[in-house]
């Protein structure tokens, strides 16, 4: 998926419905999503959650968009045509549909509801995503991880995995990143992380066992979900600061609810995040944008996609400043 959008995020601090602070039992900020269109006249919209100017990462998850569910015959679908990236590595997963994925690699997959392409740009890599005719309605969520300085340069990847379903109290959950709930994916990262589907019965409720060492995020893809004492609505993020062992979910609805939960150790480097590139300077995403536009062997080439590459954007009139996270408190 390509960034062509910068903007902020409401962020709000939860609080038990009485009002009083929920802190004493988990701090969580609810991160509240703005709508961003990809494409045309017939643009898909997403939501999108990650980046924003209150919380530029968690662990490493540095971007999170939210998707459907999308009525292909009147959007059209997702198509986004050979775009390159660098310094990160792309998540892509799907709750509906079906989506084309071609890169410089020469990896030609398809992402299916439940099935992790995980795609490393690390110097450069270039990739398409369509959705295919076989779809009649996509949702998903497509999520990207920021390299630590040591391995952002790194060569290029892809992996695809499909992890089974594991039921605990009232729940499936599906880890495709990290561990959780006795269940680990087989997937190397490059800083500790987490990433997992996690449903939930009408009604239930669950406690995970996590890492203290993590921060987390939750993202609501249907239900009325609530992460400890805090509410969270469809769409919204709420976030977890590290120094928890737990997390509770509910579920306060009578219909299945959905989430995808994300963590990992606090990403202590500063990041320029600029359209598809993360760099750590103003000049790593000139150079970029320059290797791109010069069609540099950086990137490579996307063998497959009937139409041309997307053209970088023009470079704001400002020095592109390093963002991490605010100041722990």
């Amino acid at each position: 998926m390509s960034n062509v959008e910068a903007g902020s995020v409401e962020v709000r601090r939860g609080s038990r419905m009485d009002g009083t602070p929920s802190a004493q039992v988990a701090r969580v900020d609810v991160l509240s999503p703005r709508d961003v269109p990809l494409g045309g006249p017939r643009a898909m919209t997403v939501r999108r959650t990650l980046p924003q100017r209150a919380r530029t990462l968690i662990g490493a998850w540095c971007f999170a968009d939210h998707f459907g569910p999308d009525d292909v015959s009147e959007t059209g679908g997702m198509d986004v045509a050979p775009h390159p990236h660098t310094g990160l590595q792309t998540v892509s997963w799907l709750f509906s549909g079906e989506i084309e994925h071609r890169d410089s690699l020469g990896s030609h997959a398809f992402v299916r509801p439940g099935e992790l392409n995980l795609m490393t740009g690390g110097h450069g890599i270039s990739h398409s995503e369509v959705s295919t005719l076989r779809t009649t309605v996509l949702h998903g969520v497509q999520l990207w991880l920021a390299l630590p300085g040591e391995h952002r340069d790194t060569e290029r990847d892809f992996q695809h995995y499909v992890p089974e379903p594991v039921r605990v109290d009232g729940a499936e959950i599906r880890v495709f990143l990290g561990a959780l709930g006795g269940a680990a994916s087989p997937v190397p990262t490059f800083t500790p992380l987490l990433g997992a589907e996690v449903v939930l019965e009408p009604r239930a409720a669950l406690t995970l066992s996590v890492n203290p060492r993590f921060e987390h995020g939750v993202l609501v893809d249907r239900g009325d979900v609530r992460l400890a004492d805090t509410p969270l609505r469809t769409a919204e993020l709420g976030y977890v600061h590290r120094g928890t062992d737990a997390l509770t979910l509910s579920n306060e609805s009578d219909e299945t609810a959905r989430m995808v939960l994300l963590g990992g150790t606090p990403f202590e480097e500063e990041i320029v995040m600029w359209w598809n590139f993360i760099g750590r300077s103003h000049e790593d995403i000139v150079q970029a944008r320059a290797d791109w536009q010069n069609s540099s062997d950086r990137f490579g080439a996307v063998d497959g996609y009937p139409g041309e590459r997307l053209a970088a954007p023009v470079l704001p009139n400002a020095v592109i400043t390093p963002r991490g996270n605010p100041p722990r408190d």
